[in-house]
């Protein structure tokens, strides 16, 4: 049995649709996320001692804790940035029927 806790969103900015689709399609395909929302963000950051700017594609995708680690090895092998930030956000509260979908969803 899986607890609430156990459930977190992972957060990845893209460079663009193609390569959040790519990533997105392996990640299901091993089963380490079980859905990935693709949203278009603007961002502005410091990189290099400059502030940037840049058009990008946020993917919010709903997986596991322990999951993580996975997670980060594909992304470091497909991802176009020299650095990207890949983030874990605990889920606090999970309606019943989605907490079931997770479990059957993600591998285990």
């Amino acid at each position: 049995y899986l607890g609430m806790n156990d459930f977190c969103q992972v957060w990845l900015s893209c460079a663009d649709g193609d390569e959040a689709s790519k990533i997105t399609g392996v990640l299901l395909e091993k089963r380490l996320v079980a859905c990935a929302k693709q949203m278009p963000v603007s961002s502005d950051f410091r990189w290099k001692s400059n502030v940037e700017h840049s058009d990008e594609i946020l993917l919010i995708m709903d997986s596991r804790e322990d999951l993580f680690d996975e997670i980060e090895a594909e992304v470091t092998k497909l991802h176009s940035y020299e650095t990207f930030v890949l983030q874990s956000v605990s889920i606090n509260n999970i309606s019943k029927k989605a907490r079931m979908w997770l479990g059957k969803e993600l591998k285990s």
